[in-house]
């Protein structure tokens, strides 16, 4: 009891230097030994998240949820709009490392070279990022939040155990096949930052699981010229991915699944015919129907 009060005063940033990076995990640590770990921290100029701006009781603070599944599979747009409806922030480690990336940095340009090869960025830049965009709400006076693309494994969801009480973690679903169409079919237009699809899926269903239809979702004419394709949204980066996530991901979802904290979800097709469903499933129409007709 008493390394884990050490561990949750010092907050997320130390808990990064229990990555396999730096050695073994902080098991059989006690206070004393973790002082080194601070200095490394605060030498790199990590904030240092308390765990009080987390482990509140959930009746005192917004809900704490994870969005978890593979790469396309729609995490980021079904999180943003649940944590709009929610009130709370979403907090995508998606967009944080891609702005990561986006500077020019020798650090950054060697992380880049990572994403292109869809190759898992190390924990300690993944939690360095997560834990700055922490302290930056605790500041803002944020409660609760949406975590899409966090944790990717055990390791990352034990560090995350030491300072958020998750309630729930929703575990979105799609078959690989509808899953590579749509990341080949991304694009981002250059010019204002949207996201769009050219992918027209109509999947049949197989084995009595029904069928799955995505219209495009296709660019205005102002930004039809100005469409680029993600780097790594190549096949080869694609299925890459989508190897590398399904190694990953397996031990978290029964890390969350033993805690009865998952909620498996099948993506139903586009937008219109998945939202209403992952509302119902999350007991969460009502609130949708009440927003609506303020």
């Amino acid at each position: 009891m008493e390394r884990m009060a050490a561990i949750c005063r010092r907050g997320l940033p130390l808990l990064a230097r229990s990555s396999p990076l730096y050695g073994s995990p902080l098991r059989g640590s006690h206070s004393g030994a973790l002082q080194p770990a601070v200095a490394i921290a605060e030498s790199w100029n990590i904030p240092l998240v308390s765990s009080d701006m987390v482990q509140k009781p959930a009746a005192e603070r917004g809900m704490q949820w994870i969005f978890m599944g593979c790469p396309g599979v729609g995490k980021g747009t079904y999180a943003s709009r649940l944590a709009k409806l929610l009130g709370i922030p979403h907090i995508s480690l998606g967009d944080l490392v891609r702005k990561e990336l986006s500077q020019a940095t020798p650090s950054g340009q060697k992380l880049l070279s990572l994403a292109n090869e869809g190759k898992l960025l190390p924990d300690d830049v993944i939690l360095d990022l997560l834990s700055k965009r922490l302290e930056k709400g605790a500041e803002l006076g944020e409660s609760g939040f949406i975590l899409d693309g966090f944790p990717r494994t055990q390791n990352q969801a034990e560090i995350l155990e030491q300072v958020a009480d998750i309630d729930l973690v929703v575990n979105l679903r799609l078959p690989e096949n509808v899953l590579i169409m749509k990341c080949l079919g991304r694009r981002i237009c250059s010019g204002c930052g949207s996201n769009y699809n050219l992918a027209n899926i109509d999947v049949e269903g197989v084995n009595g699981r029904p069928g799955i239809f995505m219209p495009p979702l296709l660019p205005p004419p102002a930004c039809a010229s100005k469409l680029t394709v993600r780097p790594d949204d190549t096949e080869d980066v694609v299925r890459a991915r989508l190897r590398i996530y399904a190694d990953e991901s397996k031990p978290v979802e029964e890390y969350y699944r033993r805690q009865g904290k998952l909620l498996d979800f099948d993506v139903a097709g586009g937008i219109p015919e998945t939202w209403p469903q992952l509302l119902a499933a999350l007991k969460l129409d009502h609130t949708d129907k009440t927003k609506m007709a303020a």
